[in-house]
């Protein structure tokens, strides 16, 4: 990071200090390691790669200032159908991340959950991301909820069966089932829903990403590729939501 960017990120700070209206939860679509790679002639690898340091820049700002939680879309239930050596190289990348960053997320007290079919992933990553939750599960300054092996309708269909089951058993009754009872089946629990999406790369669409949670999100695109995004970019987004009105449907 240069100095005039070094610079305008102390000022964001300063301002996001101020601000009245800080997002509890911020989720992120990271979109655009690959159109980041072919722009520079470099392996799709190395996209991936460079799109897990911007993880790490977002996890520490977001520390910084005082997000509680941030979600990040890791890896849909769709991205199986792309070539088959991204999806290994990625989900080698997934576990080597989970090695080399859990020391650094425990000394820093993030606690990282996952959100998705946990039982879907290949082996390795499956005892990956359950050392990185056991390992983290004392942390206090921030939740870090990766999207792993996820979509969205399938969570919906998956909290549907789980309530149906409930129901079969004489759990609950028909008349039990509530917009709380539906929240707390999905894969996100007891987790608030998003205040913020972010979008990065500049596609305008949510990918099947928190379809149920998301009912009152803010939206935020931007066109920067997701490794290009840094602390700057971030700290735009959060004061951005300052200006928004947000009345759930209501008027003021």
């Amino acid at each position: 990071m240069n100095q005039n960017r070094k610079e305008e990120l102390s000022n964001l700070k300063a301002r996001v200090a101020k601000q009245e209206n800080l997002p509890e939860h911020v989720a992120i679509i990271m979109d655009g390691n690959g159109r980041w790679a072919k722009s520079r002639e470099l392996p799709l690898k190395d996209g991936h790669a460079a799109g897990v340091k911007t993880v790490k820049k977002m996890v520490k700002i977001s520390r910084e200032i005082g997000i509680s939680i941030l979600t990040l879309y890791t890896f849909s239930s769709q991205n199986w159908r792309r070539p088959r050596f991204e999806v290994k190289a990625l989900m080698k990348l997934l576990s080597d991340s989970a090695q080399n960053e859990v020391d650094e997320l425990v000394e820093e007290g993030v606690k990282v959950l996952v959100s998705g079919d946990i039982a879907g992933l290949p082996i390795a990553q499956r005892k990956a991301m359950q050392m990185i939750m056991d390992r983290t599960s004392n942390g206090e300054k921030l939740i870090l909820n990766l999207a792993l092996n996820y979509g969205g309708r399938e969570e919906i269909i998956h909290a549907t069966k789980k309530i149906a089951e409930m129901i079969s058993a004489g759990e609950i009754t028909l008349n039990d089932i509530d917009s709380q009872l539906f929240s707390k089946n999905l894969y996100t629990g007891d987790l608030p829903d998003p205040d913020l999406i972010i979008r990065t790369s500049g596609e305008k669409r949510i990918s099947n990403f928190l379809l149920w949670q998301i009912a009152y999100s803010e939206l935020y695109i931007t066109d920067t590729l997701w490794p290009d995004f840094d602390e700057v970019d971030f700290l735009e987004a959060i004061i951005d939501f300052d200006t928004r009105d947000r009345r759930f449907g209501g008027r003021k």
